[in-house]
């Protein structure tokens, strides 16, 4: 595997893995109306805008997981499902975090979104809090109901 800075040919893999992920992961737990408004076509847009900030795992050629980086905020982590459970998802979270500026990083996990949570906590991150954070959507922000977690990098 291979981790490296995404290039405009892996947008599309991106967004496919964002939005499958994103569904498997969150329709359940956050309200209709964001989840209608998580089209394909929007994940498109935002790999696009946050390309710049974002990482690949590279398997076979093919784009297996991504991470993108806002700051001292771990943005967004997803692992193409095919990838689950083969360490692929560890491998990416070490680099990330050597990518994360000191002294303290953080990310926001859905609240009920309990299969992240229990990687985060596996991976040393600890939940502070709960909190409400205003997600970005093509109309406008919308509020999500999220644990954060921190880590000393």
């Amino acid at each position: 595997m291979q981790i490296r800075r995404a290039q405009e040919g892996d947008i599309l893999g991106i967004a496919q893995i964002w939005h499958l992920g994103w569904h498997s992961a969150h329709a359940s737990i956050v309200d209709a109306d964001l989840v209608r408004l998580r089209a394909p076509a929007e994940f498109m847009t935002r790999t696009t805008a946050h390309l710049g900030q974002t990482h690949v795992a590279i398997i076979s050629g093919e784009v297996a997981g991504f991470f993108m980086i806002d700051g001292d905020e771990l943005y967004q982590f997803y692992v193409d499902s095919a990838h689950h459970g083969k360490g692929v998802a560890r491998q990416m979270m070490a680099e990330a975090e050597t990518l994360l500026p000191s002294p303290t990083a953080w990310l926001a996990c859905s609240v009920g979104n309990d299969r992240a949570a229990a990687f985060y906590t596996k991976c040393g991150w600890k939940n502070t809090a709960q909190e409400e954070l205003q997600v970005e959507t093509s109309d406008g922000p919308r509020p999500v109901s999220i644990w954060r977690f921190e880590k000393a990098v």
